[in-house]
């Protein structure tokens, strides 16, 4: 009886740590699904604010606006790209690990220019705003080729595959058409002799009909033979006796 006690509080215990388990990794999915809705949402909202300030800022604060969303756009784009690629071609985790250092450039910067948004000296912003735009222009130029890189070689190894397929369908397709090579009907081998002519052990095989030499005369031409005329010197047959 204590055995069996026993093993039925073991089993609740079971229950009640997966219970637990199962529960905190439900919590911790829909804090993570939450926590990327609000980075998305937070993201969507301040792309649209740089977006608008483009148009309606001017001179120094509306070009760091411009150089903002320039970055954020291209950096995004390769991210998503590298990152769509890398399920199916695993060589593209070096470039991956490469963006990963160009992305702490690339944050490094966006914070640069997020607190210079601020800045009250214009001067001091007029003349900072080339050495800015030199390494957008590097960052950006980086990841736009790391982008167009993966998506060429997913392009180069989508049209190998189509043509291995084509190549393929042609020798399938050649294959179907296989009736226009077969020999004709009349040329084919004559049937299998019947049981009485294989148990005489001969076996004849059709040949071409042999034509009659035109020199030879024909039967019906021949002139049948008459009566032979008979002499007094002959002895006329002596009748057969009867008896």
């Amino acid at each position: 009886m204590e055995a069996v006690i026993a093993v039925i509080a073991l089993l609740f215990l079971l229950f009640v740590v997966l219970g637990a388990y199962a529960t905190v990794r439900v919590i911790g999915a829909a804090r993570r699904g939450v926590d990327r809705t609000i980075s998305q949402a937070r993201r969507t909202v301040e792309d649209s604010t740089l977006r608008a300030r483009t148009f309606t800022q001017f001179g120094a604060a509306g070009e760091i606006a411009q150089l903002r969303l320039k970055l954020r756009t291209s950096m995004r784009a390769t991210q998503d790209a590298l990152h769509a690629g890398v399920g199916e071609d695993e060589s593209l985790r070096e470039s991956l690990g490469l963006f990963e250092r160009l992305s702490a450039h690339g944050r490094e910067l966006d914070d640069e220019l997020k607190r210079l948004e601020t800045e009250p000296d214009k001067a001091t912003l007029a003349t900072r705003l080339p050495g800015l735009r030199e390494r957008t222009e590097r960052i950006t130029g980086s990841a736009d080729s790391l982008r167009w890189a993966a998506r060429d070689r997913a392009r180069r190894f989508a049209e190998d595959d189509l043509d291995s397929l084509s190549a393929q369908i042609d020798v399938e397709a050649g294959a179907l058409r296989h009736w226009t090579t077969e020999p004709d009907a009349t040329s084919s081998w004559p049937d299998a002799p019947a049981p009485d002519a294989a148990a005489s052990g001969s076996q004849t095989w059709p040949g071409p009909p042999r034509s009659r030499p035109t020199d030879e005369p024909s039967r019906s031409d021949i002139t049948p033979p008459g009566r032979r005329p008979t002499y007094p010197w002959q002895k006329k047959p002596r009748p057969e006796s009867t008896t």
